[in-house]
């Protein structure tokens, strides 16, 4: 879109906002969203809700519709009480990855604000759900909203035949083994209401036949279950390992009842839903900085957003991506929003106006001029680890002060191992690009074995990444919610 002379015409013109303001403001944004951009969106769901409502929006995981549960309570608890007391604000901002794309926007946000807030979720965010293929492979926008609802209906009939105590056991165990529970190489089967509703029809027709068929198997031929032979037939069968803990539990547990593993079947589906997520907080959150900020600058550039509204985008703007030092009390490591940010306005910089050091690093983006492309295929084509290690660039890494640091267990202290270098950018870059892959940080713990024919002790093992082991304390509740769930006993080995 070229440039717009400033038509003086202002979307809004002061600090409250009324429907028919964020009417005209979001026309605007989308406006420009598509016809300069390019952006590619699902149709959009603005909904404005309270201070309470977001509290208990985001104490149940940031999604609506969601079950009931008491760990959700006490998260509303903590964040209001840090909320009352100044300890803590509120998000401006909550947005679904669903089709409608869904945008809780705070009613106490400014009109500023809230054009912010629609260019950064509605716009920004929902772009990168509908367009990054991690989204695409491993989550189902069409059908989640649907799929919670009937997910809560569910667990709200088995609270009243089965008791609220028990279902809240079942999913305190469920909760415990949620981050080990995700298919991580290869493609779940979508989420749809109408699948969820067949298969519980179907379970509740067979009966479990596809467990107790096992121990049909045990009366007919008492075999020996340790030999070789049977070793490998039995782990082919259960196609072991297995690296999705609750999704073998649901499968072959022998003692759970229908509903238990419908419960844990829907524990499950939702931490897949948020899996990509996990994988993609730097480039999203990037993406969405960046949309909003070339939106609202567009704007404030061709008249419709005027002096006062642009100082104060721009001072929520800067917070949001500020990033504290190392050695500030502040510091809680780094901000995705800052790095994702910094990354894509150099990207756009490398291919408008590039130094010789970008043609050097970037051969085949510096000078382009076609920045948005350029941004598009990465926000469609990366995930958070593969994105640093392609587009991470010198500049960034000095504007930010990176370093790296490294340690052995036998020293008291850290040493600096890269500095601002050609072979130091490069140690930098893989040090971020590790530090930002859930696969390295998360635990990998996999099913091994396990006779159902004889002693039913489910065999464990973990691999320690980058030789980290597992805190005691954890492993020994964990594997307590296992032994509940699996109805016999577990062990955990390290190798």
């Amino acid at each position: 879109m070229p440039d717009g002379s400033r038509d003086g015409t202002l979307l809004f013109d002061r600090n409250d906002w009324t429907f028919d303001s964020m009417h005209r403001t979001f026309d605007a944004i989308i406006d420009i969203a598509e016809k300069d951009l390019g952006l590619n969106l699902y149709p959009n769901q603005i909904e404005i809700i309270s201070s309470e409502q977001m509290l208990d929006t985001y104490s149940s995981v940031g999604m609506p519709l969601m079950y009931r549960h008491w760990s959700f309570g006490k998260h509303f608890i903590q964040h209001e009480h840090q909320y009352r007391k100044g300890m803590r604000g509120l998000a401006y901002e909550i947005v679904i990855n669903s089709n409608p794309c869904v945008s809780y926007c705070l009613e106490d946000n400014s009109m500023a604000l809230q054009a912010l807030v629609m260019a950064h979720a509605a716009c920004g965010h929902n772009h990168f759900f509908k367009n990054n293929h991690l989204f695409h492979q491993w989550t189902d926008a069409d059908g989640i909203l649907d799929y919670l609802d009937y997910a809560r209906g569910f667990i709200q009939k088995c609270e009243e035949q089965h008791g609220t105590a028990a279902v809240e056991k079942l999913l305190d165990a469920a909760h415990a083994l949620m981050s080990v529970s995700v298919f991580r190489h290869r493609r779940p089967p979508m989420l749809t209401e109408r699948a969820e509703r067949e298969r519980e029809r179907r379970r509740n027709e067979e009966a479990e036949h596809s467990v107790h068929y096992i121990w049909s198997a045990h009366e007919a031929a008492d075999r020996p279950g340790g030999t070789e032979q049977a070793v490998q037939e039995r782990k082919s069968r259960m196609r072991l390992p297995e690296e999705n803990l609750l999704y073998f539990i649901e499968s072959y547990a022998p003692k759970l009842q229908p509903w238990e593993r419908q419960i844990l079947r829907i524990v499950r589906n939702i931490g897949q839903y948020f899996y990509p997520q996990r994988q993609t907080k730097v480039m999203n959150e990037g993406c969405a900085c960046f949309v909003h900020y070339h939106i609202l600058s567009r704007l404030h550039q061709t008249g419709r957003i005027g002096d006062g509204a642009m100082l104060e985008i721009l001072h929520n703007h800067t917070s949001v991506l500020f990033q504290p030092g190392f050695d500030d009390p502040r510091y809680s490591g780094m901000n995705p929003y800052t790095i994702g940010y910094a990354m894509m306005t150099d990207i756009q910089r490398i291919c408008t106006d590039p130094t010789e050091e970008d043609r050097a690093w970037f051969p085949d983006i510096a000078g382009c001029k076609d920045w948005r492309n350029v941004l598009k295929d990465a926000w469609s084509g990366y995930r958070d680890e593969s994105f640093i290690q392609q587009f991470l660039s010198p500049k960034v890494m000095r504007d930010l002060r990176l370093f790296s640091l490294s340690e052995t267990g036998n020293e008291a202290f850290y040493r600096v191992s890269a500095i601002h270098d050609e072979a130091g950018y490069r140690e930098v870059r893989d040090a971020l690009a590790s530090a930002n892959n859930p696969s390295l940080s998360d635990p990998d713990i996999q099913v091994v074995d396990v006779d159902l024919l004889h002693d039913r002790v489910l065999h464990l093992q973990h691999r320690p990444t980058s030789g980290v082991p597992l805190a005691e304390d954890d492993v020994r509740r964990t594997l307590d919610h296992c032994r509940r769930l699996w109805g016999y006993d577990v062990s955990l080995t390290e190798g």
